[in-house]
């Protein structure tokens, strides 16, 4: 999907690669951006790490966002909005214009890779909108 790091050399990815995941599947083709599966469209959202895609219902404002923000303190776990740690962000400048693209998506629930769903729209935009550029 995301062609501007096709091979990152992030220590962080590495690691990830060589200790934490397994094999690669292969697939047919690669997802692309508005591409259809099971209902929710995919958005490309790089930054946390290459090739990173969200999907969007727009029907009920569903949002599977992923990595692109956590609704947890990784310390404490606690609940609450964040960006992903530095360390393990690619690039986290891109990485907030993915989080400013899928707010402005307006969704209604956010599901996050590290945390609670949110049901508050609001408070995810607001949170993405006080993020620096």
């Amino acid at each position: 999907m995301d062609t501007q790091f096709p091979r990152p050399e992030h220590p962080m990815i590495r690691f990830q690669q060589r200790f934490l995941t397994g094999p690669g599947d292969l697939v047919n083709r690669p997802l692309l951006e508005g591409d259809d599966v099971a209902g929710f469209t995919v958005i490309e959202t790089p930054g946390h790490t290459p090739g990173h895609a969200s999907f969007f219902r727009e029907r009920d404002r569903v949002l599977i966002q992923g990595d692109v923000l956590r609704n947890t303190n990784m310390t404490n776990l606690q609940p609450g909005l964040a960006e992903p740690l530095g360390l393990f962000t690619v690039n986290p400048a891109l990485n907030r214009a993915s989080a400013r693209k899928v707010a402005a998506l307006k969704p209604s629930l956010i599901l996050f890779g590290h945390g609670s769903p949110e049901y508050d729209g609001g408070r995810f935009q607001e949170f993405v909108a006080r993020l620096a550029g």
